[in-house]
Formats: structure tokens, C-alpha cells, sequence
């Protein structure tokens, strides 16, 4: 499983090269590189200068890059994608199957609410039931 940084130009191109390269899944996404200015000094708060931003504030675009790498790379080639970035509940969760992951990964969630993850599989169960889908297969990339 190679696990692909947002960083880069497109990243439906790395994630082609990955899988010609002998990638039997994906991991997608990675965290943003972000800096953040103490005004009053005028200088970086972290010692590296930047570090990687994740959580919720880029969910938006990792749900995108996801839906991206599906239907540009992943899917004509039968290659899973673990989705992450920002997932807080089943909802979250729901969008990344939809937009083309196999599977989805909780991190920074897991610190605000260790027991986040069994409430998110709870949820999405709810959400296959109440609308009849059977299985994760059925839900993958099924963005119309």
C-alpha cells in the first residue's frame, strides 16, 4: 500500500506511476505542508517552519483527491483506496466510500473521541440498513 502526499501537481499522476510500480492499494491522503506566523515576533510558531496540517479543515479536498485517484487511476486498474483525512463520524466516512475509498482511516478524531471509530462503523451499518445497500462494494465510487 503506498501512501500518496497531496502535495504535488496532480496527484492522479503519482498515483498512476504508483500502481504501474506494482502498488497493490493506495493510502490517500497524507497531511497538507502549513505554516502558522506568531505576529508578535514575526516568526514561525514551529521550529521546522512548517508542518502538516489535517483534521477536518482538509477533508473537502481529501474527499476530492479521493473521487480523484478513483476514477482516474484506481478504478479501471481494480486497486483499493484507504481514504482519511478529517473523518469525525459516519457521514465523513460515507463520503469517502462514495466518492471511490474501500476503506477509511480515523486520526485526528481519535484523539478528541478515543471511541470514535466504533460510533462511525455503528453509523455507517445504520446508513446501509436504512438504505438498503448491502455492503461497502455496493457504495464505492458510486458518486453520480
Amino acid at each position: 500500500m503506498v501512501k500518496l502526499t497531496p502535495n504535488v501537481t496532480d496527484i492522479a499522476v503519482i498515483a498512476r506511476a504508483a500502481i504501474d510500480a506494482g502498488a497493490d492499494a493506495l493510502s490517500l491522503i497524507n497531511t497538507f505542508t502549513a505554516m502558522v506566523i506568531d505576529i508578535k515576533e514575526r516568526r514561525p510558531v514551529l521550529a521546522n517552519r512548517t508542518g502538516g496540517l489535517s483534521g477536518p479543515a482538509i477533508k473537502p479536498i481529501a474527499v476530492y483527491m479521493v473521487n480523484k485517484v478513483y476514477n482516474e487511476a484506481a478504478k479501471e486498474r481494480g486497486i483499493p483506496i484507504l481514504g482519511m483525512g478529517g473523518i469525525r463520524n459516519a457521514s465523513d466516512a460515507i463520503e469517502f466510500i462514495i466518492a471511490g475509498a474501500s476503506a477509511v482511516a480515523i486520526g485526528t478524531a481519535s484523539f478528541v473521541d478515543p471511541g470514535c471509530a466504533a460510533k462511525i462503523v455503528e453509523g455507517i451499518k445504520k446508513y446501509y440498513a436504512d438504505n438498503g445497500i448491502a455492503g461497502v462494494k455496493e457504495l464505492v465510487g458510486s458518486l453520480e
